[in-house]
């Protein structure tokens, strides 16, 4: 018993002090991401100037070559009555406010906003994949987010003049229908991905709260990759060999900002591990519909091919033509310029604020993390 009590105090050791270390490197990673922002924050400040005394030409045809970030934003501000384009709405028109409201303080965006892919066709099958609802659904890092969101009366009914209904009539607006909220959180020493769907007509709350459990991905990330792509295991036909026009699973072709890549929950996961894996799970990618069609005998979780092959979790197939989702993923672009004019550039820094905002509560959150390991280590007299 002297032995094994031995061993087993060695092992928690061992695995506090890994936990300190990947503490430490999140708030390094953390800390470095929030003076970049403060840096870039100060240089469109000192650029306002120049802005304002010159003016850049828009394109003749007033389209961009792909679909960008600002595209994806006015998609969703075009869903007037939902809850993504109320909160999209008052991130871009009040960012400073937005980002004081306690009501909102604890969101982290809409689905459609917190990734990118490289290229328009990966942009349209993703989104196409998911659907509206999933796309505007609205991430809250933890479940008193959530609750801040929606408040009732004593018969169980919805108030219109609290949580993000209120703000909706403040301006104007009444959210139609359902909406999702994602929730990630740490629980019961293990952390679950929790997805609230909220009904607006239905009075009873227990019939319109559904609650979906799902642990993270929890078999770590490519090693040396900045992405911190999931290091999920590749498809192996029967005869033991990769399938043929295999490209990637759906969930590491996401791109992340640095600001999403670390510390999404207080364990420390990013939302790679939980709210994409949650969404996407071990979804293939293959470069043709004969390729994907192939390799049916090791497609677990549903796939996806370039020219539009579509199959769902539970073996469904999706033909005919391909229907163009109302709201996409952006498209990464590399280089891209400050904005053009004054106001593009004080609506940048706004974001840009609301982003350090978020690094910020992060930093202290990892912080926390680290102190309270330190401590469990130090009881334990190493």
């Amino acid at each position: 018993m002297s032995a094994m009590f031995q061993t087993n105090h060695k092992g928690n050791i061992e695995r506090l002090r890994k936990d300190i270390a990947r503490h430490g490197d999140n708030l390094i990673l953390l800390k470095t991401e929030a003076d970049r922002l403060d840096k870039s924050i100060l240089d469109l400040q000192a650029s306002l100037v120049k802005d304002r005394s010159s003016s850049v030409p828009s394109n003749t045809d007033g389209k961009s070559a792909s679909h960008s970030e600002e595209e994806t934003r006015k998609q969703i501000l075009e869903q007037r009555n939902s809850a993504a384009g109320i909160l999209c709405w008052m991130k871009t028109h009040h960012a400073i406010l937005a980002s004081n409201l306690p009501l909102i303080n604890d969101v982290l965006g809409v689905v459609a906003t917190l990734a990118s892919v490289d290229n328009d066709n990966i942009s349209r099958l993703l989104s196409e994949y998911l659907g509206l609802e999933a796309m505007l659904g609205i991430v809250c890092k933890t479940f008193l987010g959530v609750s801040a969101l929606e408040k009732y009366d004593g018969d169980g009914l919805i108030s219109t003049s609290s949580g993000l209904h209120g703000l909706a009539s403040s301006t104007g607006r009444n959210i139609n229908g359902r909406f999702l909220v994602i929730c990630l959180e740490d629980l019961r020493q293990e952390t679950y991905l929790f997805v609230v769907v909220f009904a607006v007509f239905l009075s009873q709350i227990l019939d319109r709260c559904f609650i979906i459990l799902n642990r993270p991905y929890v078999g770590g990330v490519v090693n040396n990759d900045l992405q911190k792509k999931l290091a999920l295991p590749e498809p192996k036909l029967p005869n033991g060999k990769r399938p043929s026009g295999f490209i990637d699973f759906a969930v590491n072709m996401l791109n992340l900002d640095n600001s999403n890549l670390f510390c999404v929950t207080s364990d420390g996961y990013g939302l790679r591990e939980t709210l994409f894996y949650h969404l996407f799970s071990q979804l293939q990618v293959y470069a043709t519909k004969t390729a994907m069609i192939s390799a049916l005998p090791c497609i677990t979780h549903g796939a996806l091919s370039l020219d539009g092959g579509m199959i769902k979790k539970n073996d469904a197939f999706f033909l005919g033509d391909r229907k163009d989702a109302e709201v996409r993923f952006p498209v990464i672009s590399e280089g891209r310029d400050l904005p053009a004019t004054s106001c593009q550039t004080e609506d940048k820094i706004k974001l840009l604020k609301w982003e350090r905002h978020s690094i910020g509560q992060d930093i202290g959150r990892e912080q926390r993390l680290l102190e309270k390991t330190k401590a469990n280590l130090k009881s334990l007299g190493d």
